[in-house]
């Protein structure tokens, strides 16, 4: 039986320490027919020797010189020169294991068109992992395994990158990377979401992502939080926002005055409330702050919960579950 092409995108900037196993760990694959579009983003360490060998090696392997700057671009350009029924992505600080593309090409294909298949992840790291990422990765893995991601896609990216696999049609019509919203990785998985994509899951490990001080999360100020929030409120604008119900906005820290400054500015009417007792009753940007108990005044509302506070959750469901079912239509979590 014919194994069907599999393109793997990977960009890559200035990973002489961690490329040469990451490619092994793709060469290992049980897989045999992919492609790997390695795009070099204007590396200036050994980058660019490391994967010039590996294409003499490999016919599979082809190597591009980035034209334009930044991720985006190279993601556009390994995507145009891509030949795959099936696209996944990789990055160049990260290692696949064996059974990797095999698992979410034949889940992917027995599944067909429509459906976007994710894998479990784990970090890995030469120092010691933060509690935050340790946090992540099993937050993640249990949307995943419940293959209920989407309904927390405010919260935070929900498609564990690069650690998708989805016909490339799919992809071309979700918009691909024609969008120039960092951070990619997110902007993507609302854009999968909103063409009517559905998880598959797989229920086993398939990718280690590495966390190492140069990586581009922690360097690269396109990864900035006030970025985050951009993307969720431009999304949240362009997809889920209706004018014609009542606007609620819960938390006055940072997070919730930046939300409450970009509904300002964009004239959009909207109600503040916080159980923060210091913040009830405050005059900020022209806007009262009320108490949670306001809720009871309004009905079909949307909710949009912006606190970052450790432990809140419990708190807050509490608080929503003895609300009439009328006061809320909708929340978005974007903490």
């Amino acid at each position: 039986m014919s194994q069907a092409l599999i393109s793997i995108l990977m960009p890559v900037k200035n990973a002489e320490l961690f490329l040469k196993v990451c490619i092994e760990s793709i060469i290992e694959q049980d897989y045999k027919n992919w492609e790997l579009l390695a795009v070099n983003d204007h590396s200036v360490d050994a980058t660019s020797l490391i994967l010039s060998n590996f294409e003499k090696l490999d016919s599979r392997i082809k190597v591009f010189q980035n034209k334009g700057k930044g991720i985006i671009p190279a993601l556009r350009l390994a995507f145009s020169n891509s030949r795959g029924s099936f696209t996944t992505r990789m990055d160049a600080d990260d290692l696949m294991s064996t059974d990797k593309l095999r698992s979410m090409q034949q889940v992917l294909n027995n599944s067909g068109k429509g459906h976007l298949v994710i894998g479990l992840v784990k970090y890995i790291s030469e120092s010691t992992l933060g509690d935050g990422y340790k946090k992540y990765e099993n937050w993640l893995n249990e949307l995943t395994l419940k293959e209920n991601n989407w309904e927390e896609i405010y919260k935070e990216c929900v498609v564990p990158s690069p650690c998708w696999m989805l016909f490339k049609e799919d992809l071309h019509n979700a918009g691909a990377f024609d969008s120039s919203f960092y951070p990619e990785d997110y902007d993507l998985c609302f854009r999968l979401r909103n063409s009517g994509l559905k998880i598959k899951k797989i229920p086993k490990l398939l990718h280690y992502w590495r966390d190492h001080e140069s990586r581009s999360s922690r360097t690269d100020p396109n990864y900035a939080d006030n970025r985050f929030l951009d993307l969720k409120l431009h999304h949240f604008m362009k997809s889920d926002y209706n004018n014609s119900e009542p606007l609620i906005l819960w938390g006055a820290g940072k997070k919730g005055k930046y939300i409450a400054n970009y509904f300002i500015e964009h004239e959009m009417p909207f109600l503040w409330i916080s159980n923060n007792k210091n913040k009830i009753g405050h005059d900020i940007y022209g806007q009262i702050v009320k108490p949670v108990t306001h809720l009871s005044a309004v009905q079909n509302s949307q909710l949009i919960i912006a606190i970052a506070a450790t432990g809140i959750e419990e708190e807050i469901s509490s608080s929503l579950s003895k609300l009439p079912k009328a006061v809320i239509s909708e929340v978005f979590k974007f903490c």
